[in-house]
């Protein structure tokens, strides 16, 4: 994903990976050697190429109805979003807020396209994707203060656009992840619990200790994140307050307690398998109604191998029919 990953080998197939998996990472693993070291390169010039390697991964899948893009405007500016609509377009539908990954420093709603086509078209739903403000150019809570002006914005005037604001549900993959837990948890702090139905959480970051054992197990050549990488992620984001973060920033040390359902998807050859396994078991116990589903061989970012990969074309059923449940579609 970032520098350690541009310059693993290709041909590296590393333990327990499904083999259509292992094809994805390689086949990324090409992407990146067509570049300069991450490590070499500007953070601008950073996101241009880790847009290059992921187009290939946005091509095909689900044609939509309508897709628009629009600023939000809140208090400190303005925030891009892009709306994605399947058919039919003539009545509201509830729609997924949803959060690209990429270390809170790469990626964008552009190398995340299809992944959320794939949600509206599956579930029948809308899906609205966060252009947020990338670190290190500016760090926490600027992105998590964004994603919760976009969930207010589209409570307030989502019908303008098609979207019932009743029926939303938060969602996003790593770091994007823990945007979306983080938003729920501040609009619960703020009395709006009612304002998000779920939480799609997938193969969340939500701790900033990069030193546990699946770090140790996952973290090497062949896997698609690295740890130092992860770490270097969450440094970004966090600035002087990676040695000692709020609850907002590294949710699995938040109070949980009234957040809504959750569904947890967990690849279990990821560096952050185990706090995925500590945050599914802390949800439980604060009595928030939780639905995790572990995929053998899956990696980290397994959801954009949906046009070569069984395990995650199955994640995706599993996603849409919780989504289909969760927003009443």
């Amino acid at each position: 994903m970032n520098a350690e990953t541009n310059q693993r080998p290709v041909n590296t197939i590393a333990q327990g990976l499904d083999p259509q998996i292992a094809e994805f990472i390689a086949r990324m693993g090409q992407g990146w050697s067509q570049h300069p070291s991450l490590a070499d390169v500007p953070f601008p010039e950073q996101r241009r190429i880790a847009d290059a390697v992921r187009k290939p991964w946005t091509e095909g899948g689900p044609v939509m109805g309508d897709t628009r893009e629009l600023q939000v405007p809140w208090e400190k500016g303005e925030v891009r979003i892009r709306i994605y609509r399947p058919a039919p377009l003539d009545e509201l539908q509830p729609a997924l807020v949803y959060l690209h990954g990429g270390g809170w420093t790469i990626f964008s709603i552009d190398t995340h396209d299809r992944l959320m086509r794939e949600y509206a078209g599956r579930a029948g739903i809308a899906v609205v994707g966060v252009d947020y403000t990338l670190s290190p150019e500016v760090r926490f809570p600027r992105a998590l203060e964004e994603t919760v002006a976009v969930i207010r914005f589209l409570r307030d005037h989502g019908a303008e656009y098609g979207i019932d604001g009743t029926r939303l549900a938060t969602g996003g993959d790593s770091a994007g992840a823990n945007l979306a837990m983080s938003a729920a948890i501040m609009l619960r702090d703020a009395g709006e619990s009612d304002a998000v139905a779920g939480m799609l959480l997938n193969y969340g970051a939500f701790d900033n200790d990069c030193h546990n054992a699946s770090y140790r197990t996952f973290g090497g050549a062949g896997y698609m994140l690295g740890g130092t990488e992860m770490e270097d992620f969450w440094k970004n984001y966090l600035g002087e307050q990676f040695a000692a973060p709020g609850p907002l920033a590294v949710p699995l040390h938040a109070d949980l307690r009234g957040l809504p359902r959750a569904f947890l998807v967990v690849p279990d050859c990821d560096v952050l398998l185990d706090e995925n396994v500590v945050m599914e078991e802390k949800l439980r116990a604060a009595d928030v109604e939780t639905y995790a589903v572990y995929y053998k061989g899956a990696s980290h970012s397994f959801l954009e191998a949906v046009a070569i990969s069984g395990i995650a074309e199955q994640a995706h059923r599993d996603s849409a029919n919780w989504l289909i449940e969760t927003l009443r579609v």
